[in-house]
């Protein structure tokens, strides 16, 4: 889930408000964006992905907000690595793009839950 945005790294050129899904991020006339509706974050990383001033920090928990000290993220140089590792923008020779390997993963989820949907079905009834 969402929980950071660093005004002292923001340039404030929007982006992570065009590509958030459910507009978890609202533009602000002076100064970054600011974070609204937390709780209905995706966690999908598209905020992160798109900052290229490395200052979103997404949390991994998706079901529940976690405190985050700003200084302990930053110095955990943690800002940025999913942008670099899956390869974006000046991380693309160095960290080659691999998220399609993820397409067996999925086709493989969505394959074991049409199996266990009826028998959950059934066991309900």
């Amino acid at each position: 889930m969402i929980e950071l945005i660093l005004s002292d790294r923001c340039t404030n050129c929007g982006a992570c408000v065009e590509v958030c899904p459910v507009n978890v991020i609202n533009p602000s006339a002076s100064g970054p964006p600011t974070l609204a509706r937390v709780e209905e974050c995706q966690t999908c990383f598209m905020c992160e992905l798109y900052c290229r001033a490395d200052a979103i920090y997404v949390a991994p928990d998706c079901d529940r907000r976690v405190e985050v000290n700003p200084a302990e993220i930053v110095a955990s140089g943690c800002l940025g690595q999913y942008r670099k590792h899956s390869g974006w923008d000046e991380w693309a020779e160095q960290f080659p793009n691999n998220q399609w390997l993820m397409e067996t993963v999925f086709r493989r989820a969505g394959e074991a839950a049409a199996v266990a949907a009826p028998l959950l079905r059934k066991s309900q009834t």
